[in-house]
């Protein structure tokens, strides 16, 4: 074994995933394997099942499509790969990073449509009704 060479040996390879030039995955959706997930809201799970654990999934919102209220109880990351979403803290578009910490909610639309990027810690818990915009985590 060469100290001076990066390759791991092949006792250290593992079974990886990967999606090439994800910035421009508009050119690629139709090849990607979507299930449903809510109205107009399509998901593609790297791993995970949304039920337990942590998960990373491509997220494709259709025009005017919308995730209703939902409670963060572990990190979620957010990048928006095409088009922009908005939620009670305003629009992100394409090349926007949204990091929600636990304990926040939101519900999300897409009035043009888009597809993201979400990383979560822990699935999020939907909410049955609105919550009161008087909370302190309000608009979080």
């Amino acid at each position: 074994m060469n100290p001076d060479d990066p390759t791991p040996p092949p006792s250290f390879s593992f079974p990886h995933f990967e999606l090439k030039d994800v910035f421009n995955i508009l050119q690629k959706e139709e090849d990607i394997p979507w299930s449903y997930f809510r109205d107009g809201v399509d998901i593609y799970r790297f791993y995970g099942d949304g039920i337990n654990g942590p998960t990373a999934a491509l997220i494709r919102f259709r025009k005017e499509a919308r995730v209703p209220m939902h409670l963060h109880e572990g990190w979620e990351h957010i990048l928006v790969l095409a088009g922009s979403q908005r939620d009670q803290n305003g629009i992100i578009n394409a090349g926007t990073l949204r990091i929600h910490p636990p304990g926040t909610y939101h519900s999300v639309v897409s009035e043009a449509g888009c597809i993201v990027l979400a990383i979560y810690e822990k699935p999020v818990r939907f909410m049955e009704r609105p919550l009161n915009p008087d909370s302190p985590m309000a608009g979080n």
